[in-house]
């Protein structure tokens, strides 16, 4: 069906037609984790034909060979697929989305050359490309098709409150804490850059602002907007709020900032109990290795092998790192046996440095991460504060 779909494009498209038009489509937000930031497809419009297609780049298929393998790398492959527009609508009235529908005002020959362009790069030997989320993604490859069709170049109007990926991001996992500091765990320092107007466009809602004040200029200097008719044609509707239980609102209120406040408040007791009776629970101390390193293990992964952006720039390798995760059969040994630990000594240098450095580091962190680093150092101190005090007794 999809075959037929696009050779019919093709071979429709030789020629102009004047109900023939293309337009963008913006999907607003979902409510998964995948759905956070909306979605962006282009449409082919010819009434005298019948024809009615979109064509989706956000396609993937899980099928595909060490598909999340290479995900993690960075080096997973999308694909644009084109299908009936009935069919990608029918996904977002199901799942509540508002679709905005930008028509594009492009002279006849600007029409038919991008929907020459979209039917060659959806055909199957060209329909696969590299994905990468800030620059390379289903919203940014449908607004460079568009902007390889225009005859002169487009102009985007200045940003008035130009931002940073970060602060993009997290406008949209707003509400969804734990989507938030995933991502600002994964993301270093290069995603508070602040960027320009056309770099922002990576995210759906961004690049539709984008187009609607945008002006195409030719070689004469004359300019015309991109965009003419803008409509809304599928209206939100949202799902209706389901009755929360106890365990739903425990679930809202365990953020990750307050469970790294709690976790501080645990160590902090524990260090109060160890110096009152003399005593040393390393039991808390092999929790909090084995996370910290497991964590530090993925997080240092990422940092050096993967190609999603950003994220070899990260200064949160400081604290979350393999060496935990190494050292921690040596640091309950000594514990055991109530000896000084040169991994204590190193780690309580480290992580102080860490949290005095934060307001001038490059990078700006989440929530939980500074009581996090509070709940790690408060360990070191205990034991070097306790070890000669044992070693008496």
């Amino acid at each position: 069906m999809l075959v037929m779909v696009v050779a019919a494009v093709g071979l429709r498209a030789q020629s102009v037609s004047d109900s023939l038009r293309v337009s963008l489509l913006t999907c607003s937000p979902g409510d998964e984790v995948y759905q956070l930031y909306g979605h962006t497809a282009l449409r082919v419009v010819d009434r005298e034909q019948g024809l009615d297609v979109v064509f989706n780049y956000g396609v993937f298929d899980f099928r595909a060979p060490h598909f999340v393998w290479r995900f993690v790398l960075g080096e997973c492959d999308y694909q644009v697929m084109a299908y009936p527009f009935e069919a990608f609508l029918e996904e977002y009235r199901v799942r509540g989305s508002q679709v905005m529908e930008q028509q594009l005002a492009l002279m006849p020959d600007e029409t038919l050359r991008l929907c020459r362009n979209l039917f060659t790069n959806a055909q199957p030997q060209n329909r696969t490309y590299r994905y990468n989320f800030l620059s390379n993604n289903c919203t940014t490859r449908a607004r460079d098709m568009v902007e390889q069709a225009v005859d002169g170049y487009v102009v985007y109007a200045e940003v008035e409150q130009p931002a940073t990926y970060r602060t993009l991001l997290h406008h949209y996992t707003h509400g969804h804490p734990w989507a938030e500091v995933g991502n600002d765990m994964l993301l270093g320092a290069a995603c508070d850059t602040v960027l320009s107007g056309r770099a922002s466009q990576f995210l759906p809602e961004q690049l539709m602002n984008s187009l609607a004040t945008a002006q195409i200029y030719d070689a004469q200097s004359n300019r015309r907007p991109l965009v003419g008719a803008t409509r809304v044609i599928l209206p939100a509707c949202p799902k209706p709020v389901p009755v929360e239980d106890w365990q739903d609102v425990l679930l809202q209120r365990a953020t990750p900032r307050a469970c790294a406040l709690a976790l501080l408040a645990v160590c902090l007791l524990t260090m109060a109990a160890e110096w009152r009776w003399r005593r040393m629970w390393w039991g808390l101390d092999v929790l909090l290795l084995t996370a910290q390193g497991v964590v530090g293990t993925l997080l240092c992964f990422m940092f050096l092998f993967s190609q999603h952006p950003t994220l070899d720039s990260n200064w949160q390798v400081l604290v979350l790192n393999p060496l935990p995760l190494v050292c921690m059969p040596w640091v309950v040994r000594c514990a055991w046996h109530r000896r000084r630990c040169a991994y204590h000594y190193v780690a309580v240098v480290v992580l102080l440095f860490f949290m005095v450095s934060m307001p001038w580091m490059p990078q700006i962190f989440s929530a939980p991460m500074l009581p996090l680093a509070l709940a790690l150092w408060s360990r070191t101190v205990s034991y070097q504060m306790n070890i000669n005090r044992l070693k008496k007794k």
